[in-house]
C-alpha cells in the first residue's frame, strides 16, 4: 500500500510541470487554497489513470474562470483538446471553427439569475444548428423540472455543481461515445424522436381541426394555434409545415418564453459583428433563417409590448435589418404562432397589440383539451405504450381494463403531455406484462369535480392546487407536472391564493 502511495505521489510530482502554469498561479493569487490545489492534483491523476487514451474535442462554457480551469485540468487527460469560453456570445462561431464532439454548457451567465433559461436558449440554438453535437448541461441549481425540460429539449445529460469528478468525466465520455456511435447510426432511433407525428384520432373536435389544416396547409396564410398546455400545438405546427409547399426546408422554431428581452432582437433579426459588446461574429436571425420556409413562434403571448411593434414592422415590410447595419434583408416566411392564453382578452386589456393580433391571426385553430376527446385517450395511450416499450425494451406489454377505466376517467389537466409522461412512467414501473392502475400513478379528481358546482373559477383553481399539494405531500415539482403547468406558474398561483 505504501509503495502505491509513493508511486502516486511520484506521478503527481512528475505532473507538476503541467499543473504549475495555471494552478500554482491561482494558488499564488489566493484564488485556490492548498487543500483545493492538492484535490485538483489528485483529480487530475484520477482522470489520467481512468482515461488512459485521449479522444475527441471538448468545449466548456462557464462564466466562472476558476471552474473553467478546474474542469479543463480534470478533462485534458480524457480529451485530445479542451476549449474554454467564459461567455456563450461566441459559442456558435467557436463550434463552427473547432467542431467539438461534446459541449459542457453552463445554464446561467448573469449574476442573480438562476432560472436556467439562458442555458435552455443556447441548448436550442446548438441543437438547431449542430444536431449531432452532444450537450451536457452544467448548473449550480439542482432543479428536477429543469433537468426534465433540458433532456426533452435534447440535452444528453445534466450535471449539478459541485460535481463529482468521476460522474463528470464518465458523463462527458459517455456523451462522446454516444455521438460517435450515432454517426454510424441506426434509423431506428429516429422513429422515437420524430417531432412531426400527428395523431388525429376519431373525435369530432379533431376532425374539424383536421379539415381546417387540410384546407390551409398549402397556402401561405399566417396561422394562430391556441390550446391548453400539452395539447400538441408544436406537433400541429410541424404537421402543417409538412403539408405545405415549403416542406422542402426545415421549419424554424422559436420559444418566446425562453428568450431574455436583451437577446430578442439579436435572436429574431440577427446582428453584425461588433453591434454590441459580445457580438464577436456575424449572426443570422431566426426570421432570416426561415426564409422560404416556416417560422414557428411558440408562447407568442410572452412577448413584451415594446418588442411586439418591431415584430409587426418586420411582418408588414417582409424584411428585417440585422443589428449594427442599415441594410434591409428581404424575407419570405410563413408564420405560425401558438399560445395557451387568450390573445383577444389580452388585446382588450392592452397587453397585446391588436394590429399584431390581426396580422398573425389570418387562420385561427384551437386544439381541444384531451378531456373533451375521451374517445382518443386509449388509442393515444396505446401509441405511447408501443413507443416506450421499444425504448425501454419491454415486449408484449398491455393495458388492463381497470387501467383503461382510470385513463378514461382522469381529468388530464396536462393533456397529451401528461398522458405521455404517465405512460412512460407506467412502462418503467411495470414489472410484468400488464399495466395496472397503480403503475399509472394518477391522483383522483372525482371529489374535486363533484364539489365544484357552486364555486367560482378562481375557487375551483385554488381547490385543485390545494388538493394536488396535499396528495403530492407538498412536492411542487410533481404538483406542477400533474396540473400541467410550469413550476414558476405554480409558485405565482400559490402566492396569489395564499396557500
Amino acid at each position: 500500500m505504501l509503495k502505491i502511495i509513493r508511486l502516486e505521489l511520484k506521478v503527481i510530482k512528475e505532473n507538476m510541470r503541467f499543473l504549475t502554469a495555471h494552478t500554482l498561479q491561482l494558488k499564488a493569487q489566493k484564488k485556490l487554497s492548498s487543500f483545493d490545489f492538492y484535490l485538483l492534483s489528485f483529480s487530475y491523476l484520477y482522470a489520467k489513470f481512468r482515461c488512459m487514451s485521449k479522444k475527441g474535442k471538448l468545449l466548456i462554457v462557464d462564466d466562472n474562470k476558476n471552474i473553467l480551469s478546474a474542469v479543463k485540468m480534470l478533462t485534458e487527460s480524457c480529451f485530445e483538446k479542451v476549449i474554454t469560453l467564459p461567455s456563450p456570445a461566441s459559442l456558435i462561431s467557436t463550434i463552427q471553427t473547432e467542431n467539438p464532439d461534446v459541449l459542457l454548457l453552463d445554464m446561467n451567465f448573469h449574476a442573480g439569475i438562476n432560472t436556467g433559461n439562458e442555458g435552455i436558449f443556447w441548448l436550442n440554438e446548438v441543437n438547431s444548428k449542430f444536431p449531432k453535437l452532444k450537450v451536457v448541461l452544467f448548473t449550480a441549481y439542482a432543479d428536477v423540472d429543469l433537468a426534465v425540460r433540458a433532456m426533452k429539449d435534447g440535452a444528453f445529460d445534466f450535471i449539478v455543481k459541485p460535481w463529482n469528478n468521476e460522474k463528470l468525466t464518465e458523463t462527458l465520455l459517455n456523451a462522446y461515445n454516444e455521438g460517435k456511435s450515432k454517426t454510424k447510426s441506426s434509423p431506428k432511433d429516429n422513429s422515437l424522436s420524430q417531432k412531426s407525428q400527428m395523431f388525429w384520432g376519431n373525435s369530432p373536435e379533431m376532425m374539424r381541426v383536421r379539415n381546417i389544416v387540410e384546407r390551409v396547409a398549402a397556402t401561405d396564410a399566417n396561422i394562430l394555434i391556441t390550446g391548453e398546455n400539452g395539447t400538441g400545438k408544436e406537433v400541429l405546427a410541424r404537421e402543417i409545415h409538412s403539408l405545405s409547399t415549403r416542406c422542402g426546408r426545415e421549419m424554424i422554431s422559436l420559444d418566446m418564453g425562453a428568450i431574455p428581452d436583451t437577446l430578442f432582437e439579436s435572436e429574431l433579426f440577427g446582428h453584425k459583428k461588433g453591434a454590441f459588446t459580445d457580438a464577436h461574429s456575424d449572426r443570422e436571425g431566426k426570421m432570416e433563417a426561415a426564409n422560404n420556409s416556416t417560422l414557428f413562434m411558440d408562447e407568442i403571448a410572452n412577448m413584451p409590448l415594446h418588442l411586439q411593434a418591431k415584430l409587426l414592422t418586420a411582418l408588414q415590410n417582409r424584411s428585417i435589418t440585422r443589428l449594427g447595419t442599415n441594410n434591409p434583408v428581404n424575407i419570405d416566411i410563413r408564420l405560425i404562432t401558438a399560445t395557451n392564453r387568450d390573445l383577444f382578452e389580452m388585446s382588450e386589456k392592452g397587453d397585446f397589440r391588436q394590429d399584431l393580433l390581426f396580422r398573425i391571426n389570418t387562420i385561427h385553430i384551437n386544439i381541444p383539451p384531451l378531456r373533451n376527446r375521451r374517445e382518443d385517450i386509449i388509442p393515444l395511450a396505446e401509441m405511447f405504450l408501443k413507443r416506450y416499450s421499444e425504448k425501454y425494451k419491454k415486449d408484449n406489454l398491455a393495458i388492463s381494463d381497470s387501467a383503461k377505466e382510470s385513463l378514461v376517467s382522469h381529468s388530464w389537466d396536462g393533456n397529451i403531455r401528461e398522458l405521455q409522461h404517465t405512460m412512460e412512467k407506467a412502462v418503467i414501473m411495470c414489472d410484468d406484462n400488464v399495466i395496472k392502475p397503480e403503475h399509472l400513478g394518477l391522483y383522483s379528481t372525482t371529489k374535486v369535480a363533484s364539489s365544484n358546482k357552486d364555486m367560482t373559477l378562481e375557487e375551483v383553481e385554488r381547490k385543485a392546487i390545494s388538493d394536488a399539494m396535499n396528495s403530492c405531500d407538498g412536492n411542487l415539482s410533481i404538483v406542477a407536472q400533474k396540473l400541467g403547468i410550469t413550476r414558476q406558474t405554480l409558485y405565482n398561483k400559490i402566492k396569489r391564493f395564499g396557500l
